[in-house]
């Protein structure tokens, strides 16, 4: 990036590798050297949870705030009835009005770790895009807003031209998704004065569409800035492992297996992690992240407790390091880890060992048990599990008992 922001918000985003594109950087950061300017992300609801593949976007939302600015988290109870298909292959499942809402309050929760709502300058609203979409008359907004969008515009879209290149199927409703995010734009621009839009790069034909509609039909500047693709060393997009997403709400996964994840990444991640999801230094970040050996993991630990301290907080984080170490270090079992219990109508005359790696969350399905057992992946109290045949009855269980998928994951089963 040749120019250098002279803005609080655009200069922390600079140097921490926020940056893909904006519409006009320069311009920008002008106007947010003059004053406040408030911004948006907007969030759709397709699970009750958010995972760590949105905590980019939370944390722009998050510097926004923190360099005097005003968020706008923008919940797409509208917007999810259609389905965004930017970076799908193929349509997303249509979701019930009732299960759309449900989402909303799960993920909710998250947002007020990193964000202060409320009625001052600087706090953000929490909208709903149903608010006005649900309110839309078809022809009416046909005639007002579609006349802006022309056919040849939409299909250069990469996120359109892209399912059509592969022939997959692009249904009508989600051809409209683009006209009904820009519409967002200008319908925030007009009730809270927002003159920013961000989002993944993947968002970049939606972002500047909108941006377009607000000069077109308000005759207003109106800005959009994209992050890059965040993805880990081994080429994996941000969000998944091998279990599966790593969510943010605790219900859907706990503050140890959440901390774990964070200091089980790669060495070469981690500086770069620590710029994007914590509030370190940048100059800290570098000196961390260019660690060698056996100074690396504590680099590790420090990330995951940064980054889980932000989410659950500086308790949670401290009991999930005090586990791992209990754990890792000293051999034992620690007060912290993921805990399967057990009633006796569970247990019955005995449980098969392979049922309980499944059931504990080590493997995904019996096959996956089996074959972490014949790879000498599987250890139960830290010994070598070798008989896939072996029954676990309540003798056994007369105390919790530890099985461990290699040497990261671990997980008590304990009887009720």
């Amino acid at each position: 990036m040749t120019y250098h922001p002279k803005s609080d918000f655009l200069n922390e985003l600079s140097s921490r590798g926020f940056i893909a594109d904006c519409t006009n950087l320069q311009e920008l950061d002008e106007r947010m050297v003059k004053g406040v300017v408030t911004g948006y992300i907007g969030f759709d609801l397709t699970a009750t949870s958010l995972h760590i593949g949105n905590l980019v976007q939370i944390m722009l939302l998050r510097w926004l705030q923190k360099t005097g600015h005003r968020p706008i988290t923008l919940m797409g109870g509208g917007t999810t009835k259609v389905g965004d298909p930017s970076g799908k292959d193929e349509m997303r499942k249509i979701l019930s009005v009732d299960q759309i809402n449900a989402n909303a309050e799960g993920i909710r929760k998250v947002f007020s770790r990193y964000i202060s709502y409320g009625d001052g300058p600087l706090d953000s609203p929490l909208v709903n895009n149903a608010e006005w979409l649900d309110q839309l008359k078809y022809i009416d907004f046909l005639r007002d807003i579609g006349r802006h969008f022309t056919i040849n515009r939409l299909l250069a879209f990469e996120s359109v031209k892209s399912r059509l290149d592969r022939e997959q199927a692009l249904s009508f409703i989600e051809f409209n998704y683009m006209l009904l995010q820009s519409y967002d734009y200008l319908e925030l621009h007009r009730r809270y004065d927002c003159r920013l839009q961000m989002g993944g790069s993947d968002q970049w034909g939606n972002i500047v569409s909108g941006a377009d509609l607000i000069r077109r039909v308000d005759g207003e500047d109106a800005y959009g800035l994209t992050t890059p693709l965040v993805t880990r060393a081994d080429g994996k997009k941000m969000g998944k492992s091998a279990e599966g997403a790593v969510w943010l709400n605790e219900d859907m996964m706990s503050s140890y297996e959440f901390w774990q994840w964070w200091r089980n990444v790669a060495d070469a991640d981690v500086g770069k992690f620590l710029k994007l999801f914590t509030e370190l230094p940048v100059d800290e970040c570098d000196r961390l992240g260019a660690l060698q050996g056996a100074e690396i993991n504590e680099a590790k630990a420090r990330l995951a407790g940064e980054v889980t301290t932000l989410l659950h907080g500086a308790d949670a984080a401290a009991a999930a390091e005090a586990t791992a170490r209990e754990v890792f270090e000293k051999g034992g079992v620690g007060d912290d880890l993921p805990t399967l219990t057990l009633s006796a109508s569970d247990l019955g005359d005995g449980i098969s060992i392979v049922q309980l790696i499944v059931k504990s969350g080590l493997a995904g399905s019996g096959k996956e048990a089996k074959r972490l057992i014949a790879e000498n992946g599987a250890r139960l109290d830290d010994q070598p599990l070798t008989n896939a045949g072996l029954m676990i009855d309540a003798g056994a269980l007369s105390s919790p008992i530890k099985l461990s998928a290699g040497k990261k994951r671990h997980a008590l089963v304990q009887l009720a």
